[in-house]
């Protein structure tokens, strides 16, 4: 798995046209709509721990888990900041190996798309239902196939920020529906630029494969949407969330 050492610095830069508080109150009338539990709540790839934050903030007990240490660096500074009770733990999704049972877990900006094949998304689910209550609600995002070959594809976009100016690069490998991603990071302090660079690859399942992991690793798929909506995703859509429930 990738480590993002150089990315968590500038990565709530570069999100910065997220609404947290938005997309946890999204995420918290999909477990609400479904029948969960506000109980703990196992915020998968939490990143810098603004989504963790925010779940905290609606009344989950918060489990935020990341695989990159310097990611996690940063989602302590919020924690020491906002006070929360929030636990972080350093793991790889595929190795997930919690203390007990959650009653809910999500799962946002598109980490699923991070795992290199199909057996890493497996390995994932699995460990999740693992870990779940019976009952427990499940919300992911994914960006689909369509994303990937229209949008993202090899593509080159360009973020110019107060703090940093980064070059977006992409190259599409069609076979695989993979994304290798390479950001060029270019931050002024003074009169001199700092240049960084970080790489990583995303990979979009189909929406059935997904399903069908699910259903093996012991969920039952309960719908798909639009992101930040309850409309049935459509051909375009970009991304799409995914909401299974762990049977009972």
């Amino acid at each position: 798995m990738d480590s993002y050492s150089n990315f968590a610095r500038f990565y709530d830069l570069l999100t910065g046209n997220i609404s947290y508080k938005k997309r946890a109150e999204y995420f918290n009338s999909i477990i609400e709509k479904f029948g969960g539990e506000k109980g703990i709540l196992l915020d998968l790839a939490c990143g810098t721990g603004s989504l963790s934050e925010e779940m905290a903030r609606l009344g989950y007990d918060v489990v935020g888990v990341d695989s990159s240490p310097e990611m996690l660096t940063v989602a302590l500074d919020k924690k020491i900041e906002s006070g929360l009770p929030i636990q972080y733990l350093c793991q790889d999704m595929t190795e997930l190996d919690l203390f007990g049972t959650v009653d809910a877990a999500v799962c946002a900006l598109d980490s699923i798309n991070h795992l290199p094949d199909i057996n890493s998304v497996k390995k994932t689910f699995e460990k999740v239902s693992l870990f779940s209550n019976p009952g427990a609600i499940f919300v992911f995002d994914a960006n689909t196939p369509y994303k990937h070959r229209e949008v993202l594809a090899n593509n080159v976009f360009v973020y110019d920020l107060d703090e940093v100016f980064c070059v977006w690069q992409n190259s599409y490998d069609e076979k695989t529906c993979t994304v290798e991603i390479n950001l060029d990071f270019f931050e002024k302090n003074g009169e001199t630029y700092y240049r960084f660079e970080e790489n990583f690859c995303e990979r979009a399942y189909p929406s059935e494969e997904l399903d069908e992991l699910l259903v093996q690793s012991g969920f039952k798929v309960l719908g798909h949407f639009e992101l930040d909506t309850f409309d049935h995703p459509g051909e375009k859509a970009e991304k799409i969330v995914f909401v299974a429930q762990k049977e009972r």
